[in-house]
């Protein structure tokens, strides 16, 4: 089949699967990239909200939330990831280009510690020590770049319900939640833990969209990959928190508070008020998932959250006014608690064409994600050439 142009699903449209759609597509796969949401990201997205008359409307769109409030503001908040940094060279090639491609910037600020017993800053980081890169003018700035470049065809607001192996055809058939076929591919990608994992039947009802019994090699690494919770905390405020001498820190003897950063001080950020995002330890989350479950929270949950998370930062002892803006969001397995992936940095059936491939086949950070997206669309690549 030398000379075909393969069709490849990737699914999943993170930072993970927007990076190994555009591998593909430069290497000339033809990519369709399926995501259930309605714009790319996963925990690389933002929240949008417009403040204005104290009337709330809704109109999510690419994982954004529109919300008129009061004050007549447009707030944008990075409430997943809020930055990432690069070890590895590989990466730093691909980070490069996307700042010369305006899509990424350096976040030249110097972080520290705060400890809640003595009320002090500590470990204030060195001048330099490592870069921190952020996505212009919203971290989900990469993930929409990648997901439009020529070969990739995004299909947003189209979950896979299914995936089937034809082994008389020797291709993969999707199926959509609606129980449509959404077309057969030659490999597939999938960097959505969903689409294996037994939440989304916690969650849903429905069994994963992939059987593991088709991979049974893979089965045993992927049937139980453990993640965990958090809650992050979005803050607006009329004046700059004085009190505060660096833009980003970490909690220390904090059993509620883990970090908080300055996301209005971030590069093609919007500085028309000082906005902070907050998030909750891990132990927290657990906590309060306990007691309400993995489904949707309510707005009863979200609005006791945030008050318990800004209490917290009002109990530092540093000079925290009321914000004009406060609310709270649940991501419910977004960091990973293991990596199953090993030296490969991505699981694939050579014979099945597939790969699996995210932060929590690598490391919980973006450049993980990174690594684990390159490693499988490389090796999916390989594979497809040899047919």
């Amino acid at each position: 089949m030398a000379g075909s142009v393969y069709r490849v699903a990737v699914i999943g449209s993170g930072i993970s699967g927007a990076v190994c759609a555009s591998l593909l597509a430069r290497n000339g796969v033809s990519v369709t990239l399926f995501e259930s949401a309605r714009g790319p990201g996963g925990r690389m997205s933002y929240r949008n909200f417009l403040v204005e008359n104290g009337v709330t409307e809704i109109d999510v769109f690419q994982m954004s939330q529109r919300e008129i409030t009061e004050e007549g503001k447009e707030l944008f908040f990075d409430h997943g990831a809020p930055l990432f940094t690069v070890s590895n060279p590989d990466v730093l090639d691909i980070v490069s280009e996307w700042e010369s491609r305006g899509l990424v910037a350096e976040w030249k600020e110097n972080f520290a510690s705060f400890d809640c017993i003595s009320r002090n800053f500590v470990d204030f980081e060195q001048e330099g020590l490592s870069k921190k890169y952020v996505g212009v003018p919203v971290m989900n700035s990469i993930c929409r770049a990648l997901s439009h470049e020529p070969g990739v065809e995004s299909k947003f607001s189209m979950g896979v319900g299914r995936l089937e192996w034809l082994d008389e055809k020797n291709l993969w058939s999707l199926t959509g939640l609606d129980g449509q076929n959404i077309g057969n591919f030659e490999g597939v990608i999938s960097s959505d833990k969903n689409t294996f994992s037994k939440r989304f039947t916690d969650v849903t009802g429905r069994p994963p969209p992939l059987d593991l019994n088709l991979l049974p090699e893979l089965a045993a690494k992927l049937q139980d990959v453990p993640f965990s919770s958090c809650f992050v905390l979005m803050l607006a405020f009329s004046e700059p928190l004085s009190s505060i001498p660096v833009k980003g820190f970490s909690f220390k003897n904090s059993e509620v508070l883990r970090w908080a950063f300055c996301d209005s001080s971030k590069p093609g950020h919007s500085a028309t008020s000082e906005r902070w995002v907050l998030h909750s330890t891990m132990e927290y989350a657990k906590g309060v998932v306990s007691q309400v479950g993995l489904q949707k929270p309510s707005s009863s949950t979200l609005a006791k959250v945030a008050e318990e998370l800004f209490i917290e930062f009002q109990r530092t002892g540093l000079t925290i006014p009321q914000p004009f803006f406060k609310k709270a969001h649940r991501w419910g397995s977004a960091f990973p608690a293991a990596s199953i992936a090993g030296v490969e940095k991505c699981l694939y059936d050579r014979k099945k064409r597939i790969a699996i491939c995210g932060d929590f086949c690598v490391s919980p950070t973006v450049e993980g994600a990174i690594l684990s997206a390159m490693a499988a669309s490389s090796k999916l690549t390989e594979i497809l050439a040899c047919l």
